[in-house]
């Protein structure tokens, strides 16, 4: 039997896992027999496990009826005292932590086994761009890997083609941050990263989609460029939701025209930014349509809007035309949003078992939900065309490698502090170890507005500056003052150095979903959130 967690020396090969179950079709779980070789077989499925490198590697072939899940157990003892901590399936939504053993509990992509607080910790994993969803359990005697390989909410059905399944990776440290580096490290091989720090603005937190047109985007654009002062690294001005009609309501597409009498020519307003000092971003939507078209899923509605189906050539066509499109008119940074919302139904707050739990099925039961979501990033890398992409609401494990960034946490707030607590520095606390990993991190949006404390703001601000990871400044004209403009002034120009040398990182994360202590190279950081109250049980 191997040795405990917390006695381990050092991070092994992963070994054959102990048994394997499938599920075909949509019958229940069986058993495999082991064939030998890493060879399992049930109901005429054909799972194949193989060492490559120091890594795992798992594939599938499907009977007829198709192929729904694989489960591989490994008995491995787990400290009593043990804390555990997982991954979100796209977007955390203020709900990452560490606890203790629950075994019924699913951990999307990755989990982290501490031997109590600060202990050494080891980490189980799958790379990225896998193909299929893949979670974690963990409990006293056991580290279970649930691959889920549906298309949708049906089994996939590949006909006689093996499905590159997952590769299994782990990692182990003396401390529970540096084992979550490093397994991010071994998660993703192939990162596709900024060649420089990533600063800029964005109106969605004032504007938030209404009443603004290219003076005001123009006037932003002035802002941040005033808060750069001059520095050789030059930030960005994003264009949020509303430069459409519907705006503020997370409108659906076409994406070939922008807001008539407002946003009448996209491609000039490109250029006023560019000639401000700043580089031109633009936000869209790209698998929901206002009109129903070819590339739709035909009688659906979500939003008032057709959500496309990216399983069909006919929605990979329109999204690669839009963003070229949007390259063509001279936007630098492209930011797509709500694309698992469009896929699945759902957001994946709380964490689900399974993120699809509709009946939604693709064109194609040919691939996984994981391969075809894969596929559309990948479309929209490659439409990109040298633009800097930021996924939204994207399923970051399989958007790495196709997207610079990722929105790691749900919605800050201009308007209520609390929600910027909850999800902003959760989410960097949580995923600051995937930063230049995975992906560059966005933490979302520090929020300067009138309706929401600056003592606050000004707080979460200097700690994703220090973090070095992205920043993005939402400024109301109405809510700058002196003081408000020396804090962005200092938060900009420090991200545009790549933040505190050295990185800072959570210290009481394994106390608490939303940490105080922090260390960083020059000394500890203590930050107070408790502006508005410690505590908010209602939603936000």
């Amino acid at each position: 039997m191997p040795e405990p967690l917390s006695s381990r020396k050092e991070t092994a090969v992963p070994d054959l896992p102990n048994s394997v179950e499938v599920v075909t079709g949509t019958h229940d779980v069986r058993l495999a027999t082991h064939k030998g070789d890493g060879v399992f077989t049930a109901g005429g499925a054909r799972i194949e496990v193989t060492h490559q490198g120091d890594a795992l590697r798992l594939t599938a072939e499907a009977p007829p009826e198709g192929l729904s899940l694989i489960v591989l157990r490994w008995r491995v003892p787990t400290p009593a005292d043990a804390l555990v901590l997982g991954d979100a399936w796209e977007r955390a939504y203020g709900d990452l932590q560490w606890r203790p053993l629950q075994p019924d509990r699913p951990l999307p992509w990755y989990a982290l086994v501490s031997a109590g607080f600060d202990g050494p910790t080891t980490g189980w994993g799958v790379r990225t761009r896998a193909g299929a969803m893949c979670a974690w359990t963990v409990a006293h005697d056991e580290v279970t890997l649930w691959a889920d390989l549906r298309s949708g909410a049906l089994p996939v059905r590949p006909g006689r083609r093996v499905v590159d399944v997952a590769t299994v990776v782990t990692a182990r440290a003396d401390s529970p941050f540096a084992a979550h580096r490093d397994l991010s490290s071994a998660m993703s091989p192939d990162p596709l990263l900024p060649a420089e720090p990533v600063v800029g603005c964005n109106n969605w937190y004032y504007a938030y989609g209404k009443g603004f047109g290219p003076n005001a985007v123009l006037r932003d654009a002035r802002t941040v460029v005033e808060y750069a002062d001059g520095h050789p690294v030059r930030p960005y001005c994003v264009i949020d939701d509303g430069w459409t009609e519907g705006g503020g309501s997370a409108p659906g597409g076409p994406w070939d025209r922008g807001l008539p009498g407002v946003f009448d020519d996209m491609a000039d307003v490109a250029a006023r930014i560019r000639e401000t000092g700043a580089r031109p971003g633009l936000w869209f939507r790209p698998l929901l349509s206002s009109v129903e078209t070819p590339a739709t899923r035909p009688g659906t509605i979500l939003d008032g809007g057709h959500p496309l189906d990216p399983s069909t050539s006919a929605a990979l066509d329109t999204v690669t035309a839009d963003v070229s499109r949007f390259r063509s008119w001279g936007y630098e940074l492209l930011k797509h949003d709500f694309s698992t919302y469009d896929v699945t139904g759902r957001f994946a707050s709380g964490q689900p078992a399974r993120l699809v739990d509709r009946d939604w099925t693709f064109a194609d039961r040919s691939r996984t939900t994981a391969e075809i979501l894969v596929d559309f990033y990948r479309a929209i890398a490659r439409a990109a065309d040298g633009a800097l992409v930021i996924g939204c609401n994207t399923v970051g494990h399989l958007a790495a490698g196709l997207v610079h960034l990722q929105r790691v946490g749900d919605d800050t707030s201009g308007r209520d502090w609390r929600r910027t607590r909850r999800m902003g520095v959760n989410a960097l606390a949580f995923r600051l170890a995937q930063h230049g990993r995975l992906f560059h991190v966005d933490a979302d949006c520090v929020p300067c507005t009138p309706e929401t404390p600056w003592s606050a703001h000004r707080q979460y601000l200097d700690l994703v500056a220090r973090s070095g990871t992205a920043l993005f400044v939402s400024v109301d004209p109405a809510a700058r003052t002196a003081q408000a403009d020396d804090d962005l002034s200092a938060a900009v120009r420090r991200a545009l150095d790549g933040g505190e040398p050295g990185g800072i990182e959570p210290l009481d994360w394994q106390r608490t979903t939303v940490p105080r202590h922090w260390a960083a190279g020059d000394g500890p950081l203590l930050y107070d959130w408790s502006d508005g109250g410690s505590g908010w049980p209602y939603p936000v």
